[in-house]
């Protein structure tokens, strides 16, 4: 295997006027495919987990695209998923690549999108999911942002910043008016904690900011009947990991790998941080998982 190891290709391609780079097995074909999507922080192509499946996944015979999120995409995740499905549909045309062999690989916020997509067509083969949710993103924000009031050593402060926070809420529900929701946030803006809260000092004039806020993930989990591989940070500072496991195991997913990665945060790294190692134990996993999934295994050795 170690001179197909080295045959990698990598082309730029355009589709639905979105601009990204595929890397291709160099020899070979049709190969399985990943796209990768996006966390909400996080629109260029150039994330560094997506560079990692860039560099890991093609010398071992799975090509990976790799795109820019559309511009005001982010929190639409109809908008991402119609993409990602474009993604498929661009790749599966492809003589480089097996159409039945594609599949959605989403990291965060990109986590609730891949299953969306997945949900929504027969195209995707397989799910590759990274810090998925299980609950909507109001909640996972709220629980996301005491956690980190906690560790900053504000735990006393905890039901302020979460009463600020459920007036944004409120306010973009249409149920809480502007001035009323913005008194409430005015009285916690000035206090040391307030960016770990995550709360617009100042008000749109009108509700629309968050359009996903109420966005419930179950009833998409339990349409997804392809196999999925996730992923949990043992110390994950923004998910609740053993509500969204709970939320996976209940969608009856036919065939669901969970990993909990010890020592790793949000990110599959060690420590963390995006400037620290890929866990090893991510790696393995993913490789030989999509080995068994895919057969990409046996395309490499066919050479």
């Amino acid at each position: 295997m170690g001179a197909s190891r080295q045959a990698v290709r990598g082309e730029e391609l355009r589709f639905a006027g979105l601009t990204g780079e595929l890397h291709l097995p160099g020899v070979g074909g049709p190969a399985p495919a990943v796209v990768a999507l996006h966390p909400a922080g996080g629109p260029s192509r150039d994330h560094f987990l997506f560079l990692h499946l860039a560099r890991v996944l093609p010398p071992r015979g799975v090509a990976v695209l790799r795109f820019d999120r559309r511009a005001g995409a982010a929190d639409r995740f109809d908008e991402q998923s119609a993409d990602a499905l474009a993604a498929v549909a661009t790749l599966a045309a492809r003589p480089e690549i097996d159409a039945k062999r594609i599949g959605l690989w989403g990291f965060s916020q990109g986590a609730w999108v891949a299953p969306l997509a997945a949900s929504r067509s027969r195209n995707v083969a397989f799910l590759i999911l990274v810090a998925a949710c299980g609950v909507t993103p109001a909640a996972q924000m709220r629980w996301g942002t005491s956690v980190q009031l906690r560790r900053e050593g504000y735990a006393a402060d905890v039901e302020r910043m979460l009463a600020a926070r459920r007036a944004w809420e409120s306010f973009e529900r249409g149920a809480l008016a502007r001035d009323s929701a913005q008194k409430i946030i005015g009285d916690v803006v000035r206090e040391p904690w307030f960016p770990l809260a995550f709360v617009p000092p100042v008000l749109p004039p009108a509700p629309g900011r968050w359009p996903t806020m109420d966005f419930d993930p179950a009833p998409m989990l339990a349409r997804v009947r392809v196999p999925v591989l996730a992923f949990y940070g043992d110390e994950d500072e923004w998910v609740p990991i053993d509500e969204s496991i709970a939320a996976l195991r209940g969608a009856s997913i036919p065939d669901l790998t969970i990993v909990r990665l010890a020592g790793t945060k949000h990110h599959p790294t060690l420590g963390g941080g995006t400037d620290h190692p890929i866990a090893p134990e991510y790696e393995r996993t993913l490789t030989a998982w999509l080995d068994d999934r895919t057969g990409a295994r046996t395309y490499t050795r066919s050479r």
